[in-house]
Order: C-alpha cells, then sequence, then structure tokens
C-alpha cells in the first residue's frame, strides 16, 4: 500500500500472476476429492481471501487518504491506480494472447 498508483496496480497483478500459477501447477499433485464440498470450500475461500488482498493493495493507501480528510487525493489515487492495473492487465494479456497464437 503506496501512495504510488503504478506500484500498487503492480503488487495486484504480481498477486494475480501468484494465484494464476498456484492454480495452474496444484491441481496436478491433489487427487480426486472424494466428496465436492472440499473444491468449493476451497475456491471459495481463496475469494474471499483474494478480495481482501486485493482491496488492502488497490484500496488501502486512497482509503487512507480519504479518511485523513484528503477526499480529492483519495480519489485521485485511486482513479489513477485504476488506469495503470488496466494498462498493466491490458499489455499482459497481449502479451499471453500473442504468445498463445
Amino acid at each position: 500500500m503506496t501512495r504510488n498508483p503504478f506500484l500498487n496496480a503492480l503488487a495486484t497483478v504480481t498477486y494475480i500472476a501468484i494465484i494464476a500459477a498456484f492454480l495452474s501447477f496444484v491441481p496436478k499433485f491433489i487427487p480426486e476429492p472424494v466428496t465436492p464440498i472440499a473444491p468449493i470450500l476451497g475456491m471459495l475461500s481463496l475469494f474471499v481471501f483474494s478480495a481482501a488482498v486485493t482491496a488492502y493493495l488497490m484500496l488501502g493507501a486512497p482509503l487512507q487518504l480519504l479518511l485523513d480528510g484528503k477526499k480529492r487525493e483519495g480519489i485521485a489515487l485511486f482513479v489513477k491506480t485504476l488506469a495503470a492495473f488496466a494498462g498493466i492487465a491490458a499489455v499482459l494479456s497481449g502479451v499471453v494472447l500473442s504468445l498463445s497464437l
């Protein structure tokens, strides 16, 4: 959580990449579940955890600014962080798509 929107976005993209790598490699080592409840619980838990981590990375600093009475700065930081995230995600998506062709 910094006041640098690019670093906040980069941290979020890095977290997403780690989770994606984890989800692509781990199923090879896990046996088939006996009951369907285990994967459901696992994915819902990961979803809630990821929502909390992403909220901290994307909203932490803007929310702190907002609570400090710096509404304009908080909103500006949030919008810049979203724009940086969208740009990084678009570039990475383009790279991944071009590699898969």
